[in-house]
């Protein structure tokens, strides 16, 4: 018993035609996000929030000098 595809509305040029769509709409969306990546990281919050993360790998590397954090004494 052949069941066409055509019979349930299922279209195989439909369905390329989709995930070609869809494709097309992933990359845009990359492409718009990348965009505001870019914007942001050249902003003044942008720049803020860069040095803030670097004063904070900077703090976090030279505030444990080898000794325990605990002191038994």
């Amino acid at each position: 018993m052949g069941l066409c595809c055509g019979c349930f509305g299922v279209d195989k040029r439909s369905k390329e035609e989709e995930r070609l769509a869809s494709e097309e709409a992933r990359a845009k969306a990359a492409e718009a996000a990348q965009k505001r990546q870019e914007q942001f990281e050249n902003s003044a919050a942008g720049r803020a929030a860069r040095a803030h993360q670097q004063g904070l790998a900077k703090q976090s590397a030279s505030s444990n000098k080898g000794e325990p954090v605990l002191k038994v004494w």
